[in-house]
């Protein structure tokens, strides 16, 4: 094994890390900043604009994978992101902060994430696969929920538009005296903050924070694939399972945790919720309508992870209706073990199971 091969994978390694989570302070930064200056809710921009940002790695690959492929591994991926989502990002960022669930949301987006979870499940099994037509049908509600989103933002707005109006004629110009920034890193996070009040800037840093995290999801995922097969031994079924696994879900693991640890709270929830509904009824959709006639396998695997995938839609949704209205730390340490209660079944599955 060549060591120069090694230390650069490992190098490589790192400044994946370093693009993911500069990428995603970033991301956050620019989203939440189009919510203010558009005056929506961040679970709006959460549920969209950053939930089909995260997916598009995804929607890329189902796209390649089913014009050119078997499509065998459209279905795992879709379900065994939306678990992740679920079970490992929602639930570190629960830990890590409470997260409020707005009224909307627990009337309308997770009731509709748990019929379309149901759904999904229902119409792959029926056939043990996805027609085109039912991939139309999954499209079109995409569509329909996007539709709902830009309605109700449209809301938002004009509600939000006139409290601010309100609240401006209250005040008086004063103004506060800021003291200049005492060194040159003081004076960049100035200028930063400064230059944030610019839409052009938002949408700079929202797009290059987007490309950042693809690009260090892509090297962190590669690097350690190899680092892990190749200079440690591991089988490629449990790197495939953990580190690949864990690799493509990265984009939501660190725009959510980001988001969590900033305060906001509505783009952590809405990237996993979005995220989820996209990977369901967008990629599920176009990954059906690209295979055609031949149809989308859904195996017997995929049946085990799509009810495990509605039961994390259920989980989320019986765990927001207590006092405060919000995923707690105690939910979310509940969804890390189920994760590893899920990942225990997979593994006995492959290697106990299988030798019979």
């Amino acid at each position: 094994m060549d060591a120069w091969k090694i230390i650069l994978e490992v190098f490589l390694l790192l400044i994946g890390f370093v693009l993911l989570v500069k990428g995603a302070d970033f991301f956050v930064d620019g989203a939440a900043g189009i919510a203010k200056k558009l005056k929506v809710s961040t679970f709006i921009i959460g549920a969209t604009v950053v939930a089909l940002g995260t997916s598009a790695p995804e929607l890329a690959v189902t796209i390649v994978d089913a014009a050119g492929g078997t499509g065998e591994l459209i279905v795992g991926n879709i379900l065994g992101s939306n678990v992740i989502n679920i079970f490992l990002i929602l639930g570190i960022s629960a830990v890590i902060c409470k997260l409020p669930v707005e009224k909307t949301t627990r009337i309308i987006d997770l009731p509709f994430l748990i019929l379309i979870s149901g759904l999904f499940v229902l119409m792959g099994a029926l056939g043990n696969s996805f027609a085109w037509w039912e991939g139309l049908i999954l499209v079109l509600l995409y569509a329909a929920f996007m539709v709902y989103n830009v309605v109700l933002a449209k809301k938002q707005s004009k509600v939000l538009l006139e409290e601010a109006t309100a609240v401006a004629t209250s005040f008086g110009d004063e103004t506060a005296a800021v003291a200049a920034p005492a060194n040159w890193w003081e004076r960049v996070k100035a200028k930063y903050e400064e230059l944030k009040e610019k839409v052009w800037f938002l949408i700079i840093i929202t797009v290059v924070g987007l490309g950042m995290i693809v690009g260090g999801a892509e090297l962190v995922v590669n690097s350690a694939t190899f680092i892990a097969t190749d200079a440690i031994g591991i089988p490629p079924e449990i790197v495939a399972l953990t580190v690949v696994a864990f690799g493509t879900s990265l984009p939501e693991l660190v725009t959510s945790v980001s988001a969590a640890r900033k305060g906001d709270v509505g783009i952590a929830t809405g990237n996993i919720i979005g995220s989820n509904i996209a990977n369901i009824l967008l990629i599920g959709g176009v990954g059906a309508l690209c295979k055609g006639s031949d149809g989308l396998p859904f195996s017997t695997e995929g049946l085990v992870s799509g009810l495990v995938s509605l039961f994390a839609a259920v989980l989320i949704f019986s765990s927001c209706w207590g006092k405060t209205k919000s995923i707690g730390r105690i939910a979310g340490i509940i969804m890390l073990v189920c994760l590893v209660v899920y990942y225990v079944f997979i593994f006995l599955n492959m290697y106990v199971i299988h030798l019979y």
